[in-house]
């Protein structure tokens, strides 16, 4: 097994048990998604997520917060330099699989 970071995706060939989210579109349509992994940038945590197979669309990066039990819960990236350094996390991350 490598050391090097592996990134999660639809074509990652790992059978591991994965968590499904289910995120409600703007027109109130729920769509399944599996969280194929967790990265920190800055101190904060983002979870990617990819469609499960029975739904259509594309993946999704948003950031875990947690409430004051410490539930867990995702929120949109809005700020845009925010995302910017979440993104280029992600391609890093990404780019060390090749």
């Amino acid at each position: 097994m490598s050391d090097q970071p592996h990134v999660h995706d639809e074509n990652c060939e790992h059978e591991e048990e994965q968590e499904i989210v289910v995120l409600t579109d703007d027109e109130g349509v729920d769509h399944e998604f599996l969280v194929v992994d967790v990265m920190e940038v800055e101190n904060r945590n983002y979870a990617i997520l990819v469609p499960n197979e029975d739904d259509e669309g594309e993946g999704v990066i948003l950031r875990i917060e947690s409430d004051e039990d410490g539930e867990e819960y995702l929120v949109d990236i809005e700020d845009d330099q925010e995302w910017q350094k979440v993104v280029a996390a992600y391609e890093s991350l990404a780019g060390t699989e090749e």
